[in-house]
């Protein structure tokens, strides 16, 4: 079956972008099978929240079943107690990057590189909102709809999930997070 593998691994990062008002920084939880953005969240701080905020929405959507391995890097956000005691109840392998090693988490590096490329590069926002608003179009309408993926012989990632309803009960509870 060709689903036999989504939801089975999360990759988890955060990255910054500039703006006129300073920082705002971007959680994402990827799917490795569908390469879909499955959980993301958008903060002025760099505190536990904004990565608990990312990963309630991909469980909240998602469901994921017992054995999914969750992989992040060692940051203080996802090695917080109040990160991992949850995952644990629910069955989800904790993974985390060695020591040193940014390699392990490539594939949520080259997310942020690719967002940056096709975005951040292009662009300077004067007002935090305005970032928000540019970034959730590109994860949400681009990146997780209509760009094709090299990983997946550059297909669009549609094919990869079990149900298209899926996608839009995660359009609506990410559109109603920019109001």
């Amino acid at each position: 079956m060709i689903w036999r593998g989504v939801y089975r691994l999360w990759l988890g990062d955060i990255t910054y972008v500039p703006t006129g008002e300073g920082w705002l920084y971007l959680a994402v939880l990827l799917d490795a099978h569908s390469r879909r953005a499955i959980g993301w969240a958008m903060a002025d701080h760099l505190r536990t929240a904004l990565a608990l905020e990312a990963r309630a929405m991909a469980v909240r959507v998602r469901r994921p079943s017992a054995g999914l391995v969750h992989h992040t890097d060692r940051g203080s956000q996802y090695t917080a107690a109040a990160y991992q005691s949850p995952l644990g109840v629910r069955g989800i392998v904790c993974s985390m990057s060695r020591s040193g090693e940014c390699r392990d988490n490539a594939m949520a590096g080259r997310f942020f590189a690719t967002r940056k490329a096709e975005l951040v590069a292009a662009h300077r926002w004067p007002t935090r909102v305005a970032a928000r608003t540019a970034i959730f179009a590109w994860v949400e309408v681009f990146y997780n709809r209509q760009r094709a993926h090299a990983a997946l012989a550059y297909r669009l990632s549609w094919p990869f999930i079990p149900s298209g309803q899926i996608f839009w009960q995660s359009f609506r509870k990410s559109a109603r997070m920019l109001l």
